[in-house]
């Protein structure tokens, strides 16, 4: 029994590189790094105002939220699941960071740990349904993504919490020498997700459940436990991403993280991660955080009107879904 449960995860972690530097930059996903350079070159050309450090700065922070969330949202991905609730949970979390903060007066510290572990305890309300009640992801998420923005209005009373102590910023736009601090956690996160991936016997499972649900229950994994780990592991990536969001806005807002979701599924779609789960890498889903922060940034200097930008985001979004199917067949 040990030695089939062995050769299934296996072969679902099994990348098909016996180098490591050909896994890192697989040419499966050459694609993607060239996507990378072409915008990078066009919006160079395109305004001076780009390609500067400054700019590069800019950039790395506004994807700090999306990388979190997508770091843990591509697992959900890879364990053969989805999560559409991204953005409420990073509302809710935020909100009630904030919330605790302004109200009660707590320490930044403890007022960021209760809005991740609000983000935590959405993650786990959704594994659970998925687990215990049978009911699809995509329809679980879809439901919690309403119910969870409508606690979040209904913390707030819909309004907004302002006035925030001096210290409630620090999180959001503090610095470390030049680097601000949600960018250095971003690559945190990044380090950690990635060793889990792929040097853990849990990232092999989640893998393995992603490729093949049965074969995984029949060589003994717990399928159950792991996919609610990692729903719940999604939600703390929302809910930390909640946090520093309040914290960088300097307020707690209901109406944050709309449409976030989107953009967090796709840099992980157009990151190679398969829709129908068991394939991906960490390292390509960051390529793909990076290709929706440049566009986003891009688009903006060139003072491209909001409406088309989201035409343009579902684009690419489309693509990457049709690039995924392109790539099973």
């Amino acid at each position: 029994m040990n030695n089939s449960k062995d050769i299934i995860i296996d072969q679902a972690k099994k990348p098909g590189f016996n180098s490591r530097i050909k896994k890192f930059f697989g040419i499966e996903s050459i694609g993607i790094y060239l996507f990378l350079i072409a915008i990078v070159v066009f919006f160079s050309l395109m305004t001076d105002a780009f390609l500067t450090f400054d700019n590069f700065i800019v950039i790395l922070r506004q994807i700090s939220i999306i990388g979190i969330c997508a770091f843990g949202g591509a697992v959900i991905v890879i364990s053969g699941g989805i999560d559409l609730s991204v953005g409420s949970v990073v509302a809710l979390s935020g909100v009630i960071s904030a919330a605790l903060s302004k109200f009660f007066g707590l320490p930044l510290f403890v007022a960021i740990i209760a809005g991740i572990l609000a983000g935590g305890v959405c993650g786990f309300l959704n594994g659970t349904l998925v687990t215990r009640v049978k009911i699809p992801p995509i329809i679980v998420t879809l439901g919690t993504l309403t119910i969870i923005r409508g606690v979040a209005f209904i913390i707030v009373g819909g309004n907004t919490i302002f006035g925030m102590p001096l210290k409630f910023r620090e999180l959001g736009r503090g610095y470390v020498s030049f680097i601000p601090i949600p960018v250095l956690i971003m690559v945190i996160i990044f380090i950690i997700f990635f060793i889990v991936l792929n040097n853990l016997s849990f990232g092999r499972h989640i893998y393995a459940i992603g490729s093949n649900e049965e074969a995984a229950i029949i060589s003994g994994i717990n399928v159950n436990r792991i996919k609610t780990l990692v729903f719940t592991i999604g939600g703390l990536t929302a809910g930390l991403g909640g946090a520093i969001l309040a914290s960088r806005l300097d307020s707690g807002q209901a109406s944050t993280g709309q449409g976030l979701e989107i953009d967090v599924l796709t840099a992980i779609v157009l990151g190679g991660v398969s829709i129908s789960g068991g394939k991906g890498r960490l390292e390509t889903v960051f390529v793909g955080v990076l290709i929706i922060g440049i566009l986003a940034n891009g688009l903006v200097l060139l003072n491209v009107q909001h409406f088309y930008q989201l035409v343009i985001k579902g684009s690419v979004l489309l693509l990457a879904v049709s690039l995924d199917v392109a790539r099973k067949k």
